[in-house]
């Protein structure tokens, strides 16, 4: 059985993203970057909502995309992707299937299949409806030292209590800390 996590960078105030969608306050260097392969090596499928698709789509295939992170573009590219959207007309970034309904049916069948894990990349509204789901199997979320101030907060919308089990901790010499966690069922 496929695990299912979330992988996301947060501001030490717990914001996911700054103000007018800000992410340019996210603290990557060559140890991120290293971090960034091992991760997408053991990533079989990855999961979007519409607006980190269309800003990943947009990104990823492109010559800068390919001459500035050659190897994580390429996983990006070829890596199979399902994009949850009501309103997206088509999904056309390689390797993408678009899923208007079913996103319960839709993650659990990818989880009873065999393969590399399932992941959610920067789509918090996303990460809400699974956690609330029971879907998610892990949350990966990297603190960065930053405080924003405002922005959007991670799980936005959760709507209730959620108890996770911290089991494990990296630090990163630029200072970011990437929390592991499984929520308690």
């Amino acid at each position: 059985m496929r695990k299912t996590y979330v992988f996301m960078m947060v501001s030490v105030d717990g914001f996911f993203e700054g103000p007018d969608h800000d992410l340019y306050w996210h603290n990557t260097d060559e140890e991120f970057d290293r971090f960034t392969i091992d991760q997408l090596n053991e990533t079989g499928t990855i999961l979007f909502g519409r607006r980190t698709y269309e800003m990943m789509a947009s990104f990823w295939p492109s010559e800068t995309a390919k001459a500035n992170d050659p190897i994580v573009a390429e996983k990006m590219n070829t890596t199979p992707k399902i994009v949850f959207s009501k309103t997206l007309e088509k999904a056309e970034w390689q390797n993408t299937r678009l899923v208007r309904d079913g996103v319960k049916e839709t993650v659990e069948d990818l989880k009873r299949q065999p393969g590399k894990d399932v992941a959610v990349f920067g789509s918090s509204d996303l990460a809400v409806s699974l956690l609330q789901l029971g879907l998610l199997d892990e949350l990966r979320i990297m603190v960065n030292p930053v405080v924003l101030g405002g922005g959007k907060h991670l799980f936005e919308g959760i709507g209730g209590r959620v108890n996770l089990t911290l089991f494990a901790i990296r630090t990163f010499d630029s200072g970011n800390a990437l929390l592991y966690y499984q929520p308690k069922i």
